[in-house]
């Protein structure tokens, strides 16, 4: 085992500092509810909501308020991984599996026993890996890859987590039945933010706190007009996108308080529509469904300039995109560029050396698409506006 899995596994292993939920709302007080019931016993757990709401908090707190807060909570992103890796991380392998398997690897199923194992993103995963799933929860036996014999058998507690509507999934085949009610024993949905605006200044006073210690600056204040548009903004990235506003702004913030003006732009255009239109606005486009994350994220990253690496790529891998959220933005990158990798790099503000990173992040995550169907495309609209049939502005 490599010194970075070890140290990996210390972190994971060591006694879990207790946090509460931060707010006051009825919705925060009912989750506190059903977070204290879930602590009492062992049964499976399943948290939906939308990314950025919490999950994983929550999936800690009824860890480290359960009997078995003295073992590890060991976190797998199914939505980070290919099948063959996800396999290897959960169940372990033998020496000789594959190349590069040079000793036997425990998985994280046997590295938590007698604790937890968090499987965040659940409803990313393949129809094989459901049915080794479910076998594993019907039994608690672990085969490692490449191994003909069970190894051992394990006390695991499963907690689970997605952003998708499994009902759905089911619906459509492609989440199966069965894993869905071995999991759905005890299920808790986490809100929104939109859902909790009462909450937003509580959550803007700890984080401000937060980063003003991990800077080492002083405390900014809020003017009450940032603080209405703050509260007004309907928030499509959740709490995670609140957090990493408030860190903006405190590594920008001055002596004086902050201003709508000191506001990311797209907090500005999603709660008025325009920087300088007036508050009266507001409730109108409150109304209006929130765009999309992958829509969001490529407007910020054409309109806005932000780096690939910094608006898709980091919240990737802290799971606060799924994998069908980046293959949205390549796909779109894809109709915007013509099927071109190389111009894409340059509309996604990376540096041109970055070609060859970017390709292999796509590739290593099944991120990449064929371009031959955008080039294609492209090359019939060349053709129609050449022959004068662009489409016209509809009046």
């Amino acid at each position: 085992m490599s010194g970075a899995r070890l140290s990996n596994l210390e972190f994971l292993t060591r006694p879990m500092e207790l946090h509460s939920l931060l707010g006051e709302t009825t919705a925060i007080r009912a989750l506190d509810e059903e977070i204290t019931y879930a602590s009492r016993c062992d049964a499976k757990v399943l948290i939906t909501g939308e990314s950025g709401v919490g999950k994983e908090v929550v999936a800690r707190l009824i860890h480290a308020n359960s009997g078995r807060r003295r073992a590890p909570l060991i976190t797998v992103n199914c939505a980070a991984l290919t099948d063959t890796l996800l396999e290897t991380e959960l169940f372990g392998h033998v020496r000789g599996s594959f190349t590069g398997a040079y000793r036997d690897r425990q998985g994280a199923l046997e590295l938590a026993h007698r604790g937890t194992v968090f499987m965040d993103e659940v409803g990313e995963t393949s129809p094989r890996m459901q049915g080794l799933l479910l076998r594993f929860l019907e039994a608690g036996e672990i085969q490692r890859v490449g191994s003909d014999a069970v190894q051992s058998r394990v006390d695991v507690r499963v907690i689970a987590a997605t952003n998708r509507h499994l009902v759905d999934s089911v619906a459509a085949k492609t989440f199966r039945e069965d894993l869905y009610y071995r999991l759905n024993v005890i299920h808790i949905r986490v809100p929104s933010l939109r859902e909790r605006r009462e909450d937003i200044p509580a959550f803007l006073s700890f984080f401000l706190d937060q980063f003003s210690r991990q800077y080492n600056v002083p405390k900014p204040a809020i003017s009450p007009a940032t603080m209405t548009i703050l509260s007004e903004y309907p928030w499509p990235g959740n709490v995670r996108e609140l957090k990493n506003i408030v860190e903006r702004l405190v590594v920008r913030a001055s002596d004086v308080p902050i201003e709508p003006r000191d506001l990311p732009l797209e907090v500005l255009r999603g709660t008025s529509g325009e920087p300088q239109q007036t508050p009266a606005a507001a409730p109108t486009l409150t109304t209006t469904p929130a765009r999309s994350a992958s829509e969001a994220l490529f407007e910020r990253m054409v309109n806005g300039g932000e780096s690939f690496w910094s608006a898709v790529y980091a919240p990737f891998m802290s799971r606060d995109l799924t994998r069908d959220d980046v293959r949205a933005i390549v796909r779109r990158g894809l109709e915007r560029t013509g099927g071109n990798y190389r111009v894409m790099v340059e509309l996604f503000n990376m540096p041109t050396d970055d070609y060859k990173r970017f390709l292999g992040v796509l590739r290593k995550y099944q991120c990449h698409m064929p371009f031959q169907q955008f080039r294609s495309a492209a090359g019939t609209r060349t053709a129609r506006e050449a022959a004068g049939e662009a489409t016209q502005p509809i009046a």
